[in-house]
């Protein structure tokens, strides 16, 4: 690390005197045109002197990181041009999109995509107007902005971001910046080891660029308190081989940033030269940047007689009320025109053409790599025939299988489809082998670029299943893969998935967006497979019980998300399929990896699972009539839980015409009006009735079906059964039993909602009392699940109609 110091700090000045006056103007002309979209409606060039008139009313935005983006903005344009680079710009400090907004301005990438913020005085007008203001843009780096694949609202995961957009990428480079106040939060410092899994034979290079401008919102930043030793000593810990560049005049910086920006990009070159002709013997040190600027570097020192420049006060607006403080006024005045606005743009407001010269052209400007559009680049999956790995189901019930195992297969055989491509992975925090996905790793080893041991299971820098147990990373590193034009599939413990809930909220919100702008192209899915869940956790306990996600998933937007409960492997395998084929979704896939009974042959489960719903005729006794109760249920242990019950209610009260439904796609619960896979009000009244009591069995918490079901004409009498907090180190039936999801209660749900049973249901409640008495002891005394439990099996309808 210290040698490397020294050989970039004495490198000759590599700025000629001209490329610095250059470099240092189109600085200014960014950040001119970062503070005018924050305070202007009107006068953009200043050309007369600033009224209130000219101002927002509402002044939104934030200034304190603009500055250090925008001096690393146009660095990076330099080594794009005199290298042909091919490289993206990631921004941690979303809320800097007053920068990144005014760079891709100047560059013109922002004039060709919207034509109406013209590069000139009437499209600078237009640019300021619009930040922040209703009907235009918001103020944080989001889907509008070009060359963006990072949302700002929320710090923490440009970093992973940025190893995804790498990884498979052989000749790019992503530039990422990291904030300081965003380093503190732990999905950033997590991700520092995405080095460990980055193999630069065959993948892009990531560039970290900590920017340390001091402070967050009101108080000091961790990383920008410590002495220079621990710092750098904390990032050669990590593995790089970290520059620092620090200072606050800018023609002093501007020489430094460009000596290291040239040594980390020398050192990259070397890096994949070394490893892409077999020289390269151990993990690379990647090199990354330290730069340490003044918070809202270069706005006035101070505002009523209060610290401003290279303080927290800088942070956000730096100073307001300008129509109550016409001092305020005035001083924006003065530090706009600090800037020299006159030498950087004509008298019709464009970029002069000695300064417009800097940006790289065409697809090489930042805000235009095909990159940060990946719809442009995607090319789809080679998908082999799902139903190829379907179970044998000669009848409904007659066979055990394990759906994720067969899941794995096919996902092995899709990674092996897609090798030469190099466009798909699978991600998921140490548990691939876990969620019996491990077939995968017959055709690919577990990406690992650290040390290995000859006893190590799988290990490979060509591994293509990417297991690291950081929630987090996972998903982040599976989002810039599927943001830059690529396919993936995430698995993970249903509990744990709720890490990633912000992570997701984002994701959702930029597909949102997204559908919406015309020049964004549609990327693939992100899918995501919830195993290991809530009725399969007996033995691990009640911290491990959660199936909450689900109604997490539901708020998005309902173009957005699918949640799918597949009850057996043959539909899941057919809904696998549909996931990776499917564009601009968030699908969530809930699918237990236990020995289970197999319900549907395969043309069965594509029929059902088309539909996403629907009658289960072979559970069923009510054809030709209307039923006396209705079962339902969602989810594979609900599923078992329901047919158990129908067959004891076919046992004790032959006579009760029962309708079995299965649910597939909850979505399909919302009305047609509130989800485009909806059933209208009349396909759900044929299926559930109107007036017949529901008994539904649901793997989540039960309010969640109440929710969609409220508008539903029969929701009066829908009784739902699910998860509702209670749970223990347990057996598996008991997990049922303690949450009232087991047949035993639900035999005893149709005996309270069917009145015309009279005595005969009497009774029957009796035995199923007694039966969940018996199960208690049982378990208690011998450990685990009485064998009529353990050994059950669906026989099939002993009566039919």
């Amino acid at each position: 690390m210290a040698g490397s110091e020294t050989k970039a700090g004495n490198a000759s000045h590599p700025l000629t005197d001209d490329e610095l006056v250059r470099m240092d103007a189109y600085w200014r002309a960014a950040n001119y045109l970062s503070i005018g979209q924050i305070y202007l409606l009107d006068n953009p060039l200043l050309e007369e002197p600033l009224k209130l008139s000219h101002t927002k009313p509402r002044l939104l935005g934030h200034w304190g990181t603009a500055p250090g983006l925008n001096l690393i903005y146009v660095h990076l344009n330099r080594v794009i041009k005199a290298r042909d680079l091919n490289m993206i710009y990631i921004t941690g400090p979303g809320h800097g999109a007053p920068g990144i907004l005014a760079n891709t301005y100047l560059e013109g990438t922002y004039s060709e995509i919207y034509p109406s913020v013209s590069a000139d005085r009437k499209g600078m007008t237009r640019l300021f107007r619009q930040f922040s203001f209703p009907g235009g843009i918001p103020s944080h780096t989001a889907p509008e902005t070009p060359g963006s694949i990072h949302e700002g609202g929320e710090l923490g995961y440009s970093l992973s971001h940025a190893f995804g957009a790498a990884f498979d990428n052989p000749d790019l480079i992503v530039a990422c910046v990291v904030g300081d106040g965003e380093a503190e939060i732990g999905p950033a410092a997590t991700a520092w080891h995405s080095n460990k899994f980055l193999n630069p034979a065959s993948d892009g290079a990531v560039l970290p660029i900590l920017h340390l401008n001091g402070y967050k919102i009101a108080n000091p930043t961790v990383l920008a308190r410590i002495g220079d030793r621990e710092l750098l000593s904390l990032f050669a810990g990590y593995g790089y081989e970290p520059l620092l560049v620090d200072g606050q005049d800018p023609l002093v910086v501007h020489q430094a940033m460009a000596q290291k920006v040239d040594y980390a990009l020398d050192r990259i070159r070397t890096i994949q030269e070394d490893a892409r002709s077999g020289r390269a013997s151990a993990r690379p040190t990647w090199p990354m940047i330290i730069l340490r600027t003044p918070k809202g570097w270069t706005c006035p020192p101070e505002v009523d007689g209060l610290k401003l420049e290279g303080y927290w006060r800088a942070h956000q607006v730096p100073f307001a009320e300008l129509a109550s403080k016409p001092e305020h006024l005035k001083l924006l005045e003065q530090w706009m025109k600090s800037y020299r606005p006159g030498e950087l743009f004509d008298h019709n407001g464009s970029l002069k053409p000695e300064l417009a010269e800097l940006a790289p052209k065409g697809l090489r400007r930042m805000g235009a790599n095909p990159h940060a559009n990946g719809g442009l680049l995607m090319k789809n999956l080679q998908l082999p025939d799902y139903a190829d790995y379907a179970m044998t189901v000669p009848l409904p019930g007659a066979v055990m299988g394990e759906a994720t195992r067969r899941l794995g297969d096919f996902l092995r055989d899709v990674m092996i489809a897609n090798r030469a491509q190099g466009n798909f992975r699978v991600f998921g925090p140490d548990e691939t082998v876990s969620n019996r996905l491990g077939a995968i790793l017959e055709a690919t080893d577990r990406t690992w670029e650290a040390e290995r041991f000859d006893y190590d299971d799988h290990l490979s820098p060509d591994g293509r299943v990417m297991e690291i147990l950081s929630e987090h990373t996972c998903q982040g590193w599976l989002e810039g893969y599927l943001l830059t034009g690529r396919h993936g599939f995430f698995s993970c413990y249903e509990a744990f998935i709720h890490i990633v809930d912000s992570m997701f909220n984002q994701h959702a919100k930029w597909l949102k967006v997204s559908k919406e702008i015309p020049w964004r192209r549609p990327i693939a899915s992100l899918n995501i497979l919830l195993t290991s869940h809530v009725w399969r956790q007996d033995h691990n306990g009640f911290s491990h019980q959660d199936p909450g996600f689900i109604d997490h998933v539901v708020n998005k937007k309902a173009s957005i998300v699918r949640v799918y409960l597949p009850p057996d492997a043959n539909s899941l395998l057919y809904i696998a399929d549909q996931c990776l084929r499917s564009r601009d979704k968030v699908n969530v896939i809930i699918a237990g990896k236990q020995p289970n009974p197999q319900w549907l042959d395969m043309d069965a489960a594509i029929n059902h699972c088309r539909a996403g719903i629907g009658i289960w005729e072979w559970a069923s006794n009510d054809q030709g009539s209307e039923p006396d109760v209705v079962m339902a249920c969602a989810g594979d242990v609900p599923t078992i839980e329901t047919l158990a019950a129908v067959e004891i209610l076919d046992e004790h009260l032959p006579d009760l015409k029962v309708r079995v439904i299965n649910v597939v796609d909850l979505m399909t619960l919302q009305p047609r009006e509130e989800h485009p896979v909806g059933l209208s009000t009349r396909d759900f009244d044929t299926l559930f009735t109107t007036d017949r009591p529901i008994i539904f069995a649901f793997h989540g918490y039960p309010w969640l079906i109440h929710r969609l079901c409220y508008r539903r004409t029969n929701h009066d009498n829908l009784h739902v059964r699910g998860y509702k907090e209670e749970g223990t180190t347990t057996t598996p039936f008991d997990m049922a039993v303690l949450n009232d999801l087991d047949r035993f209660h639900l035999v005893m749900d149709v005996v309270d909602r069917v009145p015309s049973l009279g005595a005969s249901g009497a009774y029957l409640k009796q035995r199923m009392r007694d039966r969940l008495t018996e199960h208690k002891r049982y378990i208690e005394r011998v450990g685990q699940d009485m064998p009529d439990i353990r050994d059950w099996k669906w026989a099939g309808r002993q009566k039919t109609s």
